[in-house]
């Protein structure tokens, strides 16, 4: 073979090396830029949602992703990332339902665009489970929500007080951003109280000759006191009965409050020296004991018209309402023998249980 022909071979052969070299760099690039473009890259399982407390790198959130079950290739993601130029992503919250894309994904973490979520408060919660129920679902902690329920500068923007706060947290599900500051979730809170309460029924309110904070005060007794919402209007009436009388309101829930816990009462509670004790004390209570619903704020808005000024509860939960003391001491002393009843009935259950289980005991005992 001439060198001319040696020549011609290896010139070959470096075009034949050249073209599938050329061959292997557009497959991967190809490869690889169609799995950049893809919109399946990033597989969740259903309705994931990440949550990102604070801002992270790409190592952090490849180990988060890891956790949550994401389906991904983690070199890929890496590179994905590198070319799109995203490597810190913001807290935040935000829902997956289907497979993503790397630009998508990426671009949603880096810019921090959230998914909201429903933020749900109960009614007739507590002071202290209140908060703890609104903190857990949201990014702050519950001694942050508490400082800025004392906030002074947002109170007085509302006209109220700490503890009427308290009353205006209407029992709802509200469409919220996790990462809301405590200040900025309650001033939607009173909002929201404003735009469904405060205003439509300013008319209401000022016809009754009350405040807004009073009518929520008594709203968040009825709240305690009844368990089903079509009871809620004739124990309002009768509440309504006792203040245009000047009556001791006598509600049972406030003596929980006073309390402090919500329990079956004896008598020495109904003597706890306590503002909140309407045993003791006339008229309404200083606030609210609870945050009461909507329909419990429509009750005390407009009570049922009726003479009752008793009541005591039934076995049914319900109450047994009278016009009179002498009928009310009657359907009290039903009340009382039915728990007496019960009592009786619990303890030779536990006697005959107790029978059951001391054989056992003295087998096992045995030698």
């Amino acid at each position: 073979m001439s060198i001319t022909d040696f020549n011609h071979l290896r010139a070959r052969e470096w075009g034949m090396a050249a073209l599938v070299f050329l061959f292997s760099f557009l497959l991967v690039f190809g490869s690889r830029t169609w799995r950049l473009e893809s919109g399946s890259a990033i597989s969740p399982q259903a309705d994931t949602v990440l949550l990102i407390h604070e801002t992270i790198g790409l190592d952090e959130l490849v180990e988060l992703m890891d956790a949550h079950g994401f389906r991904f290739n983690p070199d890929e993601l890496r590179w994905a990332s590198g070319i799109l130029g995203w490597r810190r992503f913001n807290q935040g919250r935000y829902v997956f339902r289907e497979p993503v894309g790397y630009p998508d994904f990426f671009s949603k973490l880096a810019l921090g665009l959230q998914d909201p979520m429903l933020l749900r408060i109960p009614p007739g919660a507590t002071k202290e489970a209140l908060k703890e129920r609104i903190a857990m679902q949201m990014q702050f902690g519950t001694h942050e929500l508490a400082a800025a329920m004392r906030d002074t500068s947002l109170l007085n923007r509302y006209g109220i007080e700490a503890h009427q706060l308290y009353g205006r947290i209407l029992a709802d599900s509200y469409e919220v951003y996790w990462t809301s500051a405590p200040q900025r979730l309650l001033e939607r809170l009173l909002s929201e109280f404003d735009s469904r309460v405060a205003d439509p029924y300013a008319g209401r309110i000022q016809e009754l000759g009350r405040t807004v904070d009073e009518i929520t005060t008594l709203a968040s007794i009825i709240e305690w006191e009844a368990r089903f919402d079509d009871e809620k209007s004739a124990i309002s009436g009768l509440y309504w009965n006792r203040l245009n009388r000047r009556w001791r309101l006598q509600a049972d829930p406030t003596v929980n409050y006073a309390k402090g816990e919500r329990s079956r009462l004896v008598y020495a509670d109904y003597r706890i020296d306590h503002p909140y004790n309407t045993y003791r004390v006339h008229g309404l209570p200083p606030g609210p004991i609870t945050n009461p619903s909507l329909s419990s704020i429509r009750a005390a808005l407009f009570p049922e018209d009726h003479d009752y000024m008793f009541m005591v509860a039934t076995p049914e939960g319900r109450h047994a309402f009278s016009r009179t003391y002498a009928e009310h001491r009657r359907k009290s002393r039903e009340w009382t023998d039915w728990l007496r009843e019960q009592r009786r009935i619990r303890t030779e259950m536990e006697h005959d249980e107790a029978l059951r289980e001391e054989p056992l005991r003295e087998e096992a005992g045995g030698s």
